[in-house]
């Protein structure tokens, strides 16, 4: 690991006196890749330095511990200080750790979130549309940008469909263990009895891509045109504003219809397109190695059951951890950094005992 770690902090100084240079500062496509390779060693490169502070540190404390010339107090001194410093380097030796597994390429990308109603009906439109607020508040508290692609109402309000696109500071990586069923159970509005019903909606999340990533061939498209229609189906507008685009190969379909703009339309639409695309590959590269994958967090399968809000009792279980938190009312209004750290926390748990 220290070799490891070494080559790091070499690369990391190389980095700053190249970026120091005039000609790369001209060159900005070389510039801009050497900054982002320069901003993704800082963190690690920094526990680096002070981990081999504290182990110096460490080093002259046993050295004064040992050497019996030196005062009775001095030496008692030291030992305490050996205490505090091996209990800091066992913290950062355990950070260093977990900095040095490998990244998931896909974290630092904005992210395609969809949201749709499964078994429920309404009351099930209505816990989607919940979620799709839980997010929201969420995007807000971490200062990321939202866009909605495509929505699809109910004559209530709520959505059979909703699909956003996030752009900010590592979005992937703090929104990808939310794929998959979530379960609601509480007594719907519509309900006269009091009776708790059990609904679901299921969220899909996934990384944005480039044109250049993901190669569309025009032959591979068909490009349908209508009317956007709101609740009940009614049209909203009087031109053919709406696109769905169906890639013929693989059988997708993305409709996009919240703009105005036939073109905005067709270009949110391909956007989604190739992040689903993508993720296709992914699945079926992760389907290859499935055994690997058996029981971890991140299986990625949509139709697995990740998640119960319990509204009569307050209570939210992420079933793939077994978390349980009676703090139900403050996650539907974007509290969720509890719930994704532990996830993240699980995760890197799983990484570091494959490695």
């Amino acid at each position: 690991m220290l070799a490891k770690l070494g080559e790091i902090d070499q690369r990391y100084k190389k980095l700053t006196d190249l970026l120091g240079q005039p000609d790369v500062v001209k060159d900005q496509k070389r510039f801009r890749e050497l900054s982002r390779e320069h901003s993704e060693l800082e963190e690690i490169t920094s526990v680096y330095r002070h981990f081999q502070k504290i182990c110096q540190e460490l080093e002259s404390n046993r050295q004064l511990a040992e050497d019996r010339s030196e005062e009775a107090e001095l030496r008692e001194l030291a030992l305490e200080e050996i205490k505090t410093l091996e209990e800091q380097s066992n913290q950062l030796t355990h950070q260093l750790e977990l900095l040095l597994l490998p990244k998931d390429p896909d974290d630092t990308r904005n992210t395609i979130l969809e949201i749709r109603a499964g078994t429920g009906g309404e009351e099930a439109a209505l816990f989607a549309r919940d979620l799709f607020r839980m997010y929201v508040r969420f995007a807000e508290s971490q200062k990321w940008r939202l866009e909605i692609l495509n929505e699809s109402l109910t004559d209530i309000g709520g959505y059979k469909e909703i699909i956003v696109s996030i752009s900010g500071k590592k979005v992937f990586s703090r929104l990808k263990f939310e794929g998959g069923v979530h379960r609601v159970q509480r007594v719907p509005k519509t309900e006269t009895q009091g009776r708790v019903h059990t609904s679901a909606a299921t969220v899909a999340v996934l990384p944005e891509v480039e044109d250049v990533e993901i190669e569309l061939n025009p032959n591979d498209l068909r490009i349908d045109v209508f009317r956007s229609s709101g609740p009940g189906g009614q049209s909203v507008n009087t031109t053919d504003s709406a696109v769905r685009i169906t890639h013929l190969p693989s059988g997708l379909v993305v409709t996009c219809q919240n703009e105005k703009s036939q073109l905005k339309n067709k270009n949110q639409a391909l956007k989604v397109l190739r992040a689903r695309l993508y993720e296709k590959e992914l699945q079926d590269q992760q389907n290859s190695a499935a055994s690997q994958r058996k029981g971890m967090v991140g299986s990625g399968d949509r139709s697995e059951r990740i998640r119960t809000y319990n509204f009569p009792q307050g209570r939210l279980t992420d079933h793939r951890i077994s978390l349980t938190l009676y703090k139900l009312e403050e996650i539907m209004m974007g509290q969720l950094d509890t719930v994704i750290d532990a996830l993240l926390t699980h995760h890197q748990a799983e990484l570091l005992k494959a490695s």
